[in-house]
C-alpha cells in the first residue's frame, strides 16, 4: 500500500521561496472550484473532467502547488541530514518509557519532541507508531499531548503509548520553548516548518528497530494539531491513517469569513502559521487550496474527523461541506466510506468517546 501511495503523492517544487504579485495573480485567475474536485487542468491549461485516478493526480499536483504558494516549498531530500538524536530526560512509567529528545530536523535546526516507547516494544517484537501533534499551547507546548499540563482530553500521545504504540510528539514552531528562526532556515511559514519537522519525526520512527513501519504510521492532532495532521499527511505518504480533531473548516467559512481575522498576524496569517494568507484578505475565494481539496488529497487513506456541534473555532456544517466535496474522489479511488465525520454534542474538545474511535482506526490500519 505504501509503495502505491508514494507513486500517487507527487510533490512538485514549482514555486520559489518568494513569489511575485503577478505570479500570485496568475495562479488565482486559474483557480478551480475547491468544492468540485472532479475538475483539473490538462497540459494545455484547459479545464477537463476527472474521470480516472490519473486525471485526479493532475488535480492533486495543482493542490500541492497551491499549498506551496502559500506555505513555501516542501524541502528536498538534501535537507534530510542525520537525525543525531539526543535524549535529554527519561522517565519510566507503568506501561511505557517517556523520553524528552531533540533531533536534527535540518542542517541548522534541532527540534524537541517526546518519544514514548511501550515496554513490550523490542527488535523481536516491533510495534506500530503514531505521530501525535499538539494543539495550540504557549505555556507547555507539546507537553499537553503527554498529559503534562494544559487542558484535559489532549493527551493522546500518552494514551496511545499505553495502548501499545510508539508515539512521537514534536514541538510546534514559535510555541512554548521552540523558537526556530524561520527566515534564516529558509521557511516562509511556521506551517511548512512544522510539516517538515513532522516528516523528520517519521524518519526518526523509521530508524528505530522496534517500530513496525510495514503498514505506515498514523497521525493525530487536535485544533492546531488537527490541521497539521492533514497538512503533514498530504506531503508524506508514510502516514496511512489520519485523525483530525477540531482542526478545520473551509478558509472562507473561518469565523464566518470575518475580515478582521485575515490581517497579517491574525488567525491563519500569523508567522507561525501562514503569513501569506493575509494577501487574500477580501478575496478568500482565491486562496489556492482549501480543505475540501486537502481531504481529497488524502484519499484513499482512511480519515477520522472529530467536528463538534458547538466548536467556536471551526464550523461543523462547513466540515460537512468539505467532506461531501471530497467524497467523489474517495469513490473514484475505491475508498468509499473511509472518510468519517463525527459530530459530538460539545465545544472545541476531543471527548473520550471520539478519542477511542480514533484509536480503533489506528488499530484497524496499523496493527496486524
Amino acid at each position: 500500500m505504501i509503495s502505491v501511495l508514494k507513486k500517487m503523492i507527487i510533490v512538485t517544487l514549482v514555486f520559489p521561496a518568494l513569489l511575485s504579485a503577478s505570479l500570485l495573480a496568475q495562479e488565482s485567475s486559474q483557480r478551480l472550484n475547491p468544492y468540485d474536485l472532479r475538475l483539473y487542468h490538462d497540459a494545455a491549461g484547459k479545464v477537463q473532467k476527472v474521470q480516472t485516478p490519473a486525471d485526479w493526480q493532475k488535480r492533486r499536483q495543482e493542490i500541492i502547488r497551491g499549498m506551496e504558494t502559500v506555505m513555501g516549498p516542501f524541502p528536498g531530500d538534501d535537507q534530510r541530514v542525520p537525525l543525531n538524536v539526543e535524549v535529554i530526560e527519561e522517565v519510566k512509567l507503568e506501561k511505557y518509557t517517556r523520553q524528552l529528545i531533540t533531533y536534527q530536523s535540518g542542517p541548522d535546526s534541532r527540534t524537541p519532541a517526546y518519544l514514548c516507547i511501550p515496554h513490550a516494544a523490542s527488535k523481536d517484537h516491533k510495534v506500530p507508531a503514531v505521530l501525535c501533534l499538539h494543539p495550540t499551547d504557549n505555556k507547555v507546548g507539546h507537553k499537553v499531548a503527554l498529559g503534562l499540563g494544559g487542558r484535559a482530553g489532549r493527551n493522546y500521545g500518552a494514551e496511545l503509548a499505553e495502548r501499545g504504540y510508539v508515539t512521537i510528539s514534536p514541538a510546534y514552531p514559535h510555541l512554548a520553548n521552540y523558537w526556530p528562526n524561520l527566515g534564516k532556515l529558509g521557511f516562509v511559514s511556521g506551517t511548512m516548518k512544522a510539516i517538515w519537522d513532522n516528516s523528520r519525526a517519521i524518519d526518526l520512527l523509521a530508524s528505530l528497530d522496534y517500530v513496525d513501519m510495514s503498514r505506515g504510521v498514523g497521525d493525530i492532532g487536535h485544533s492546531l494539531g488537527g490541521h497539521n495532521a492533514i497538512y503533514t499527511a498530504v506531503f508524506d505518504p508514510r502516514v496511512t491513517a489520519i485523525v483530525s480533531s477540531c482542526g478545520f473548516d473551509s478558509y472562507p467559512d473561518y469565523y464566518d469569513g470575518a475580515e478582521r481575522v485575515w490581517y497579517f498576524g491574525k488567525g491563519w496569517c500569523q508567522i507561525r502559521y501562514m503569513p501569506r494568507m493575509s494577501d487574500y484578505r477580501g478575496k478568500l475565494d482565491q486562496i489556492p487550496f482549501d480543505f475540501p481539496e486537502l481531504l481529497g488529497a488524502l484519499s484513499p487513506r482512511p480519515v477520522y474527523v472529530n467536528a463538534p456541534l458547538h466548536d467556536s473555532n471551526f464550523r461543523w456544517k462547513s466540515v460537512d461541506k468539505c467532506a461531501a466535496s471530497a467524497a467523489p474522489i474517495y469513490d473514484l479511488l475505491g475508498a468509499k466510506g473511509k472518510l468519517v465525520i463525527d459530530h459530538p454534542d460539545c465545544d472545541h474538545n476531543f471527548p473520550e468517546a471520539q478519542r477511542q474511535k480514533a484509536y480503533q482506526l489506528f488499530d484497524t490500519v496499523l496493527k496486524k
